[in-house]
């Protein structure tokens, strides 16, 4: 478990420096806050740092054994019309979205492979019955209206997943998210510098594109143009990764993946895809392929690239399999980690003034539209990254797991 001290520090850095994109809350501002029983130490906390703070909190708890969404398979067994899969209460969502300034959600999956046995077609549909309040969510996060931060409390399931103890499990959360440091918000805006300098030297470099090479890839990726690298906005806690959403349209090649993704309550491993043309052409994976497939191929655009990231090993402070997207993501380890995301695109990787574009503008620059999906798929194989730039030199610009200037 957390000791008194980590719980305090963990709800400190998400109230006074996750929310507002790594700026803390502000007084009168309120916080969505999503949780359910199992985050229940670390729930109560994060609620009495917002009033602490001056905020206001919308609460959204429940028990375990109701998940969010209804996604437990249990659900399955109850339903009586296919109809319910689809539901969304789409006025509450949207009232949400007018009345919170940011959304806080703990991840505390008590069964990350609860889906296991339902029909992967059953299993997008649920899904997508998110779509709604996702195109609010970002659509007012664009508007400047609204921000959001997640972060992860260990249960046992994680830990049997990545093969710990559940003691261990939260030892490398604490670890990774700067809980035993005397002061872990400055720890982070300190992390956060280091961050922006590796952003601010590849924006400069005017990237054309990306060779990933790899004993398992073979994989170009278009930066596109006016784009920016983004990384440490306080969205993801803990979060080390430096990230670009890339022209999808120059994506070629292929590249395999060596971490199990968790998607839709099913475990999917062994993962390769290969691109034409900005476009996935083949998908195979050794264990819930049919899940893979039906997530890229049954939702519009999914099949193109809204993300591409690479982590330095030695920025990273997390060094084991976590059995969670969040955490893996992020991994430093030996070669850091590369991943890729397939769907939606992060539309504040445009450089300029993203309030005065138009849907056609960021179709226009291969900025993917995908309504259900993104989703991150990992690597932490040994990756060669070249830079080929656009006033026609190339430069290695991550090696060994380690940004070479650095």
């Amino acid at each position: 478990m957390f000791t008194e001290k980590q719980l305090e520090n963990y709800a400190s850095i998400m109230v006074n420096y996750a929310v507002g994109n790594s700026k803390g809350i502000q007084p009168g501002e309120t916080v969505l806050v999503i949780g359910n029983e199992t985050s229940k130490p670390l729930y109560l906390k994060i609620l009495q740092k917002i009033w602490e703070a001056g905020g206001n909190v919308i609460q959204e708890y429940y028990p375990t054994e109701a998940p969010r969404g209804n996604k437990s398979a249990t659900f399955f067994d109850s339903i009586s019309s296919e109809n319910q899969l689809d539901f969304a209460p789409k006025n509450m969502q949207s009232g949400l979205v007018k009345d919170v300034d940011h959304l806080l959600l703990i991840i505390a999956n008590d069964d990350p492979t609860q889906l296991k046995d339902i029909e992967a077609g059953l299993v997008k549909r649920l899904s997508n019955s998110g779509d709604y309040f996702m195109k609010q969510r970002r659509d007012a996060e664009m508007a400047g209206e609204l921000t959001w931060t997640l972060c992860l409390y260990p249960t046992q399931a994680y830990a049997d997943e990545a093969g710990m103890s559940l003691q261990d499990y939260f030892d490398e959360v604490a670890n990774a998210c700067y809980l035993n440091d005397a002061d872990p918000v400055n720890s982070w805006i300190a992390f956060k510098e280091e961050n922006s300098a590796v952003k601010d030297y590849l924006d400069k470099l005017a990237i054309d594109k990306l060779h990933i090479e790899g004993e398992d890839a073979d994989l170009w990726i278009k930066i596109g143009e006016h784009r920016k690298w983004l990384g440490a906005s306080g969205r993801n806690i803990p979060s080390f990764e430096v990230f670009v959403s890339p022209d999808w349209r120059g994506t070629e090649g292929w590249i395999k993946f060596n971490q199990p993704l968790y998607y839709g309550g099913k475990k999917i491993s062994g993962i390769e895809l290969a691109f034409e043309k900005g476009k996935v052409i083949t998908i195979s994976a050794k264990e819930n392929e049919d899940t893979l497939v039906q997530m890229i191929r049954g939702n519009e655009n999914a099949d193109q690239v809204g993300e591409f990231s690479l982590t330095d090993s030695r920025h990273s402070k997390i060094g084991k399999f976590m059995a969670n997207t969040l955490f893996d993501e992020n991994a430093g380890g030996r070669f850091g980690n590369t991943h890729v995301a397939v769907g939606a695109s992060y539309r504040d990787s445009y450089s300029g003034d993203a309030s005065k574009m138009t849907e056609a503008d960021w179709e226009n620059l291969g900025f993917n539209k995908c309504a259900s999906v993104h989703t991150d798929i990992v690597s932490t194989a040994d990756r060669k990254v070249t830079a080929y730039l656009k006033n026609g030199n190339t430069e290695v610009i991550y090696l060994d797991g380690k940004f070479t200037f650095i």
